[in-house]
């Protein structure tokens, strides 16, 4: 029989279960459609362990053998942790997909895993059957009830759905862990595809771990909070890892709310909150109240906290921060504890890792001069597996090294700064976006006859963030309809693929090769028309 292991999800989380069943781990907060707060959701460690066995027994009824994927599509919903924890009992592999995502880009993150379920929210219905016809493989559809957004689908209006509420609501006899390792998959990651298409990073069970609360010094009676979606590292690695390993009983937004931020923590009692991309800066530009500082939280875990604001934003909010850096794709992972490095700095490598900044030629930059941070384990050399592209995983690894695309530099005391994205990738909210989808979508505008898309400098001053412009060429004798060319990207994109500005101009400037030249387009910046 084997021998449970604490580094696989779902022996932890029954182990958890059985040691501490009534412990309320995991809280979803959510607002009603008309703005009012709804009753939370709250999971303890026996409804985990309950849940996730049921819709373990249903996976495997479903056919699924071990690593076999589905996708798992819909915002901070507790069903989105029982389906993670599912996906470890059954050995099989679990995709994260963002529920804004539509179109080719839904279908493409379906089919290049080669997903043979989903497991989706009624809010994401809509989308999917738009894509379903591009993903041959899949088989079935889990949907979940939630009526919590105008768009919401009812199940029976989409062919092939059948209710997840159902399937946890159904008794099941213990299924036996089907992972039999740490090192077994446990879910597949895509990357953001600023260099070509998505690249789907396999993550094991054993990374999933939850050390970040170590690292970082959470304390026993640490609550954590977190609006940023499960579907990407931040939140499972800053707060839902932690808290299911340590105890924490963390709470969760659907998504994040800047006006709400401080009440739903007060309300918790959240001592620890997690930021990225110009999060910080859209919560300091929220009029200043007299009660800012009156609040549980005493850290802020923050990816990309803007240099000016910093020090003023832990004296206006009474809170201490912890800026850290990590790439998805093993590109390194450091952290500047609270007090001790320079402010602006992302820190040094947690124990066990080396990052280094190099040239173009590998050689290792001095203070001061910005090259492309890259990453390996110590004493060894760095390997990333990309689902299904083996070309990929070793071009991403060369030399010894994880060379994770980002430009940084080190002062003279070796602490690491974030600068940039290598190359045309344009840093918004935190999201890196891929030109090609946008300009996809302005280009079947029928006024647009020539789309280019880039970014300048974000207005919040966050590190490496980026405003989106797309520059339009429009049919001759259009006049300029800056709402409707808006509307599209809207019903056509994600929210932070929606571009910042419209720029219409009479030609994008192009070399002889056709490549627009996006300096000129900068010098043009008199023509920016701003979101309505």
């Amino acid at each position: 029989m084997r021998t449970p292991d604490e580094a696989i999800v779902a022996d932890m989380v029954r182990m958890r279960a059985e040691a501490r069943p009534d412990l309320d781990v995991l809280t979803f907060e959510h607002l009603s459609l008309d703005g009012e707060a709804t009753p939370d959701e709250v999971r303890t460690y026996a409804d985990l362990a309950t849940n996730a066995n049921r819709l373990a027994a249903a996976l495997i009824g479903r056919g699924l053998e071990r690593g076999d994927r589905f996708g798992l599509m819909m915002r901070n919903h507790p069903e989105f942790v029982e389906a993670m924890v599912a996906a470890s009992i059954s050995g099989t592999v679990f995709v994260p997909v963002d529920p804004r995502t539509r179109g080719e880009k839904l279908s493409f993150y379906l089919r290049r895993a080669g997903c043979r379920g989903l497991v989706v929210a009624d809010y994401c219905l809509g989308a999917f059957d738009a894509a379903r016809h591009d993903v041959p493989g899949l088989e079935w559809v889990l949907g979940l009830e939630t009526g919590e957004t105008d768009d919401a689908s009812p199940l029976d209006a989409v062919a092939g759905v059948d209710s997840l509420r159902a399937v946890l609501a159904a008794e099941s006899p213990t299924v036996d862990v089907r992972a039999e390792s740490p090192a077994d998959p446990f879910q597949i990651m895509f990357t953001s595809g600023t260099t070509g298409d998505p690249k789907g990073t396999v993550g094991a069970n054993q990374r999933f771990g939850g050390v970040l609360g170590v690292l970082f010094g959470y304390q026993p009676d640490e609550r954590p909070y977190t609006g940023l979606s499960l579907t990407h590292t931040n939140a499972q690695a800053v707060t839902l890892g932690p808290a299911l390993r340590m105890g924490l009983r963390a709470v969760f937004s659907r998504r994040f709310t800047k006006s709400r931020l401080w009440d739903v923590c007060r309300r918790h009692g959240c001592t620890q909150i997690s930021l990225v991309g110009g999060m910080a800066t859209a919560i300091y530009s929220e009029p200043p109240r007299p009660d800012d500082a009156d609040n549980p939280v005493r850290l802020v875990v923050s990816g990309g906290m803007p240099p000016a604001i910093w020090e003023a934003f832990e004296a206006r909010f009474g809170v201490r921060i912890l800026e850290f850096y990590g790439a998805n794709d093993g590109g390194g992972m450091a952290f500047n504890p609270v007090g001790v490095g320079p402010v602006g700095s992302v820190g040094k490598p947690m124990p066990g890792l080396e990052m280094k900044v190099l040239d173009d030629d590998g050689r290792e930059c001095p203070p001061g001069v910005v090259g492309e941070i890259c990453c390996r384990p110590a004493g060894g050399s760095a390997a990333v597996e990309y689902f299904g592209d083996p070309e990929a995983s070793a071009a991403k690894c060369h030399d010894g090294w994880n060379h994770s695309g980002d430009m940084g530099h080190t002062d003279e005391d070796g602490w690491l700064f974030f600068d940039h994205r290598r190359g045309g990738g344009i840093r918004h909210n935190g999201d890196f976006v891929e030109p090609g989808y946008v300009e996809k979508v302005l280009a079947e505008h029928p006024d647009v006859v020539d789309v280019f898309v880039y970014g300048i400098p974000a207005a919040s001053g966050a590190p490496g963030e980026k405003d989106v412009v797309a520059a339009v060429v429009l049919r001759e004798g259009v006049e300029t309809d800056a709402a409707s060319l808006f509307a599209t990207c809207r019903a056509g994109l994600e929210p932070n693929f929606v571009p910042t500005f419209l720029q219409v101009v009479p030609e994008i400037p192009k070399t002889a090769s056709e490549k627009p030249q996006e300096r000129f387009l900068r010098e043009l910046g008199g023509f920016l028309v701003g979101q309505p």
